[in-house]
């Protein structure tokens, strides 16, 4: 299964404003819906291409609702994510999926809430991490060149 997390706006309560607008609630009717972070909604798709084509579906909301929209797709990562920008490159075939783990950005997870992002060059066979402190956990999520230069 291919899971999509969006990370919620802190300024607003993501599952509300998306549950409580018909359209977006009829999107995600077909789906179970978890929270697996502070102010996040996650379900899981068929697919690579469902998951970016529910994102798009969603975009209205994504633009107003969360900050980040990211997708873990087993076949790429099984513990790592991939941006929104990321993933539809990967299934229009524009990046094969063996070059997704240059560029990433890393969360420092806290108390289930992810915070502080830093960017980092992922070099041969090295590890990502991240260097907060108090940091309980990290997620890892692969961007796409232009995410990461801009």
């Amino acid at each position: 299964m291919t899971r999509v997390c969006l990370l919620g706006d802190p300024a607003v309560d993501l599952t509300y404003e998306l549950l409580s607008r018909e359209t977006a609630r009829d999107a995600l009717a077909t789906y179970d819906i978890e929270e697996p972070f502070a102010n996040s909604l996650a379900v899981d798709t068929v697919s690579l291409g469902a998951a970016v084509s529910l994102l798009n579906d969603l975009n209205w909301y994504l633009v107003r609702f969360v900050d980040e929209a990211i997708i873990r797709e087993p076949s790429i990562s099984t513990d790592e994510w991939l941006s929104r920008d990321l993933a539809r490159a990967v299934r229009d075939g524009a990046v094969p999926p063996e070059e997704t783990d240059q560029r990433l950005k890393v969360f420092g997870l806290v108390d289930g809430e992810l915070v502080d992002p830093v960017y980092v060059r992922r070099t041969q066979g090295e590890s990502s991490t991240h260097d907060g402190e108090n940091i309980d956990e990290t997620l890892v999520v692969r961007v796409s060149e232009s995410e990461f230069d801009g």
